[in-house]
């Protein structure tokens, strides 16, 4: 499917989506168009958005704000079922954006790695929770963080990464997790902050995230990042009313929501074999583009710049050709 194709169906989901549900955030569009669905019929957020800001423009999708979020629906709906939407669904994402609940969303997706790590047979890893079975989840636990020093390599502050794994060939890595709704985009501040850490520490940047575009995965692959997606986004059982309420299909539909912090055989298989067995490769990469990391996240260089120069090192290029025409840029600014 070539982008013309892609975009005129990015425009025909919005338009079925907004007709059946009303009136959506980004995240619930998101859900149903670039997460859910036939594969061949899923459009990723960098597609669908400015497909979206153009039938803004044409007046055929209108916005409203409510409840700290942005909302769309189409022009034509009629105000009095957009507003009894609206009032649903913003009650709905204030339970989900309150009362600590981030926080402990924030949590769930760590202990889930900790817990994989301690089940994964690591020799030496540092960040621990200390207490975890002192109460239940509806109360944050108390979490030792990882030293934020190597010898005479340190982080500013009170930065830290989440997780440090020593890997006999590999040294160190820091691993990042991230239980969110966006998709990680190689310019979101998520990834960013993890390289950036990463290289005060000289250690290879691991992201455990909900969803890591291809884009992603294909340019911080090259340049020695470890990733995983989680495919689900984790609550605690505490939360389970409020996740019962927002996954619903006629709510905000996140549908991939699990309960607990277990971790699941995917996250087991990654920190136990996959993260392991491709740190030494990965390492080669990280110290061949550390200074390109290094330029990126500090916001030295741009996002198309960092791209283009990655691509021409690979390709044993000069990286100073002022050309931004590069594989890896195939997203606009979205959000």
């Amino acid at each position: 499917m070539d982008e013309t194709e892609r975009k005129q169906l990015a425009r025909k989901r919005l338009t079925s989506v907004l007709t059946k549900h009303v009136i959506a955030n980004l995240r619930t569009l998101e859900q149903k168009i670039s997460d859910a669905g036939p594969n061949n019929q899923r459009i990723d957020p960098h597609i669908l958005t400015p497909v979206r800001k153009a039938m803004e423009e044409e007046g055929v999708v209108a916005r409203r704000s409510a409840g700290s979020n942005t909302w769309y629906y189409l022009g034509n709906t009629s105000q009095d079922l957009v507003e009894t939407r609206l009032v649903q669904q913003v009650a709905d994402f204030k339970a989900f954006t309150g009362n600590k609940i981030p926080q402990r969303i924030g949590q769930a997706l760590e202990i889930a790695t900790y817990r994989a790590l301690m089940q994964g047979n690591i020799p030496e890893f540092f960040g621990r929770y200390t207490n975890l079975d002192a109460h239940d989840d509806s109360t944050l636990y108390s979490k030792q963080e990882p030293p934020q020093y190597i010898g005479g390599l340190s982080l500013p502050g009170d930065q830290c990464l989440d997780f440090m794994v020593r890997h006999d060939e590999a040294g160190y890595l820091g691993l990042e997790c991230k239980n969110i709704r966006e998709w990680l985009y190689p310019h979101r501040t998520e990834i960013l902050e993890t390289l950036a850490k990463c290289v005060a520490l000289n250690c290879v940047p691991v992201i455990i995230a909900r969803r890591i575009p291809f884009v992603t995965f294909k340019l911080m692959s090259a340049c020695g990042v470890i990733v995983h997606q989680t495919y689900n986004q984790l609550m605690a059982h505490a939360d389970a009313a409020v996740a019962a309420r927002v996954k619903h299909k006629d709510s905000l539909g996140y549908h991939d929501i699990r309960l607990g912090n277990l971790p699941d055989s995917r996250l087991l298989k990654f920190i136990g074999t996959d993260m392991m067995n491709v740190a030494p490769d990965a390492r080669q990469k990280f110290d061949k583009f550390k200074d390109l990391l290094q330029a990126f996240s500090s916001e030295t260089i741009s996002y198309p710049a960092f791209a283009a120069k990655v691509r021409r090192r690979l390709a044993g290029k000069n990286e100073e050709k002022d050309d931004t025409d590069d594989e890896y840029i195939d997203f606009q600014e979205f959000g």
